[in-house]
């Protein structure tokens, strides 16, 4: 058995799934395959809640018809008659999800969320399976919300590794199929409440089956050759990594290399299964494999994270940041789940950095301020090395001024804005 995880990009239009059959018509191996929702639907859901949830119910409306006619137009073009029993299943997504707009948002944002994008998944998913046996390779479908079981952490579920085996096992059975199709990023709790894994999540849907059903090989199908040592979308010559090493692979990912979900790695390392990444565009070519190899140290990798806020936090009178300032502020993130990107503290000051969240922001500065005086500064990007010299800091550190900076023996970090153009 294999798992193979396709990403949005992978299942984008209808010549994207077509190539996706014909990938796994190289394999004669089972495979269970983990498809993300199509194209940027995930984006377009995030909008979607937004619009629900602040109750424009023009622009909401305008939105779901744009999502529903790009799912058809991919239907159209694997399955012209539009008789195919798909259209029917389709249909009725949709149709739950109208009927939830209907209704009035609940007053928690995560699980509104969770309940609206869940839906991508469900809709590629379908249509996937549906054109896998269309094409001739003898696929099921399976709800992953059935088998992977989490606690009620909208957004960040938490998986239930004493049920979640027991139904894995069960539910993921090859009778007469070559494939298994399933939805990444999705669970469930025990009272069938859909929940997500957190923001592409599917890397490590495709980790927990592969751990739980004791597969030796993992492939994510990616838009590009391979792990390169920086996203193309920032940087120029580009890197391929042929072979990291597990905890590599799980440093560059906490500190948000997009080709990797950060949780993917720790189920894999335990037993020890290959993780491979490999493009979809030219699948022949060798890609990627994480596993436990071992070396000195990688080329310079580079992380961009852009559109960051750093908050800093002081005390309202003359103290010292001390522990228990610590454990109060601390607090207060983990209770939003507003994830720290950076921290540092001084004497009297702890500065962050995180994305720029706008639901959970307010919250945080809320909070904090029962306590302490903040200060916010948006628009700012921050910067990752990997095994980095004085060479490829001084590459990113152009015409920016840094706000903040951390060094260790083989990662530097840091928060940094455009210069100010003299006049």
């Amino acid at each position: 058995m294999l798992v193979f995880k396709f990403g949005g990009a992978s299942v984008s239009n209808a010549d994207a799934v077509k190539n996706l059959a014909k990938i796994l018509a190289k394999y004669d191996d089972n495979i269970i395959v983990v498809v993300s929702a199509m194209g940027k639907t995930t984006n377009a859901l995030e909008q979607l809640t937004d619009l629900y949830v602040s109750r424009k119910q023009d622009e909401l409306e305008k939105s779901f018809e744009n999502i529903r006619a790009y799912h058809y137009y991919i239907m159209q073009g694997l399955f012209p008659d539009d008789s195919h029993p798909v259209y029917e299943q389709v249909k009725k997504i949709f149709k739950n999800m109208q009927e939830r707009f209907e209704g009035s948002p609940t007053m928690n944002y995560d699980f509104d969320y969770d309940q609206i994008v869940s839906n991508g998944e469900m809709l590629s998913t379908t249509i996937v399976a549906a054109y896998l046996n269309e094409a001739g390779i003898a696929a099921g479908w399976k709800d992953i919300r059935e088998s992977l079981i989490s606690d009620d952490t909208y957004r960040e579920g938490r998986i239930d590794w004493n049920l979640s085996p027991v139904l894995v096992k069960n539910n993921f059975v090859f009778n007469k199929v070559k494939v298994l199709v399933t939805q990444g990023f999705l669970a469930a709790t025990v009272n069938n409440i859909t929940t997500t894994l957190g923001r592409e999540g599917s890397d490590y849907t495709a980790a927990i089956l592969a751990y739980l059903l004791d597969i030796p090989k993992v492939v994510i199908w990616k838009d590009v050759p391979g792990v390169l040592n920086a996203d193309p979308k920032w940087f120029d010559n580009t890197i391929l990594l042929p072979k990291l090493s597990y905890f590599d692979a799980i440093e560059l990912a906490y500190y948000g290399a997009s080709v990797i979900h950060p949780k993917t790695i720790q189920p894999l390392k335990k037993k020890n299964i290959s993780l491979y990444v490999k493009s979809f565009v030219h699948p022949d070519e060798p890609g990627s494999v994480i596993g436990n190899d071992s070396y000195d140290k990688l080329v310079p990798s580079f992380i961009f994270k852009m559109n960051q806020v750093l908050i800093k936090i002081f005390p309202r009178d003359f103290s010292f940041i001390a522990e228990d300032n610590l454990e109060t502020i601390i607090g207060i993130f983990a209770r939003t789940h507003l994830k720290i990107n950076l921290m540092q503290n001084s004497a009297v000051s702890f500065m962050v950095c995180v994305n720029n969240d706008r639901m959970k922001i307010p919250q945080v500065i809320k909070a904090l301020e029962d306590h302490f005086t903040t200060e916010t500064e948006n628009g700012l990007e921050l910067v990752t090395i990997r095994y980095y010299d004085e060479k490829t800091i001084k590459r990113v550190t152009v015409a920016k001024e840094i706000l903040l900076e951390q060094h260790n023996l083989t990662t530097a970090q840091m928060v940094m804005r455009d210069k100010p153009q003299s006049s």
